[in-house]
């Protein structure tokens, strides 16, 4: 029971205290936020020197090529664009999901930014709310320190590069790390309405919808077995509520393609013709085996690495949502048939799976340790990305 103290406490009212509680988060998540600003600085900063002695923009480089001119000529003209490709290949617009596009278009609109501008703000402006929600998940999971590390881990991923670019994976990891969040925190609901703005921005948003599916099922099946059935439904209202909104998203711009195309299939058809079908992970085994053998090895030992990683998510009995979304995410990165040099890149929102090394470097006797292991890793992954920035192909 509260004291006479607590009860006769006057209520502050709701926004004054929604505010206070931001700004505590905010606070709170200062020291990952400037850790994370700092590693993305540096690579930043080795990307304009490198950029700048190979006579390149490095602006353009970050805004001007690949998949953000897609998104940029979506912001401008909507969709209905089409490449065909000299062997009689099509590349539609329509295999790029709106969010991104919607996002740019309306901050050129309101400020003096250009379309690529707006993409570029967007992408770092994103990449410190994922930071943000990363460590909200690290820290709830494993203390304050870890959840620092983990976002500072994250930002000297090896592809960390495109977390500056005008890309999705910013603002993707940004929701998916919030929705994570609102489900450790029993906010089904949040969960469920940042699931539907991650479902409109990356088609990767199926590995959160099937996480956020997958828990809500264990907890009525945990329920239902412990004999707890009276109400079942009704005391998970907000829960199955917030399931049910999650794919809406995804949906939306799977029948959005539909209607347009005129098939009720046609979005899986674009993907198709963007040579992005789900093959079970045929591809990837005939690109392995047309490696010279030393090549073969090394991206054998890297896929090693990524199975002892989810081994040891698993063995850190991280939470279901949790464990499910970063596994998901491997799996659906790996058994698509799509360009391989993508892949590293399309696994980077799977943060959850630096939550093991997080927890291994915050152990670590002082802090200078972990921060000199830290800066290596950001030297590392600046010097990858403006290597890969300033080669030919796609990131």
């Amino acid at each position: 029971m509260p004291d006479q103290q607590t009860r006769t406490r006057p209520v502050a009212p709701e926004s004054h205290s929604t505010r206070h509680g931001a700004m505590a988060l905010l606070t709170a998540a200062a020291p990952a936020l400037g850790a994370y600003a700092a590693v993305r600085a540096v690579g930043l900063l080795v990307l304009q020197v490198a950029a700048s002695a190979a006579g390149k923009d490095a602006l353009h480089l970050l805004g001007g090529r690949w998949d953000s001119v897609w998104y940029q000529r979506i912001a401008e003209n909507g969709y209905g664009y089409t490449v065909t490709l000299p062997d009689g290949g099509v590349h539609p617009d329509l295999a790029f999901f709106p969010l991104l596009p919607a996002m740019e278009r309306g901050l050129a609109a309101l400020t003096p930014l250009t379309v690529q501008g707006a993409g570029i703000a967007v992408a770092w402006l994103a990449g410190l709310l994922a930071a943000w929600g990363i460590f909200a998940v690290g820290a709830r999971l494993h203390g304050r320190r870890t959840g620092v590390v983990l976002a500072a881990l994250w930002g000297a991923y090896p592809t960390a590069f495109v977390q500056s670019m005008a890309y999705t994976e910013s603002l993707f990891t940004a929701l998916a790390a919030w929705s994570l969040y609102a489900v450790l925190r029993d906010r089904w609901i949040v969960a469920g309405a940042l699931c539907v703005l991650a479902g409109l921005t990356r088609p990767s948003a199926a590995a959160l919808i099937a996480a956020l599916a997958i828990t809500a099922a264990a907890v009525l099946v945990r329920e239902w077995r412990a004999g707890d059935r009276r109400g079942l439904l009704r005391r998970n209202a907000r829960m199955l509520l917030g399931v049910c909104l999650a794919p809406l998203g995804w949906l939306g711009h799977v029948v959005f393609v539909a209607v347009r195309e005129g098939g009720a299939f046609a979005y899986f058809d674009v993907q198709a013709q963007w040579g992005n079908s789900i093959d079970g992970g045929r591809a990837l085994a005939a690109f392995i085996a047309g490696l010279p053998l030393p090549a073969a090895l090394g991206l054998c030992a890297a896929l090693g690495l990524l199975g002892w990683l989810v081994l040891l998510c698993v063995r850190q009995r991280q939470p279901l949502p949790v464990l499910l979304y970063g596994i998901a995410v491997v799996v659906i990165s790996l058994i698509g048939s799509g360009y391989f040099g993508s892949r590293p890149r399309l696994m980077m929102p799977a943060f959850t799976l630096l939550l093991p090394p997080a927890v291994a470097l915050t152990g670590l006797r002082t802090r200078a340790r972990t921060g000199a292991v830290v800066a290596a890793l950001a030297i590392g992954s600046a010097a990858y990305g403006a290597w890969t920035l300033l080669g030919p192909g796609p990131p």
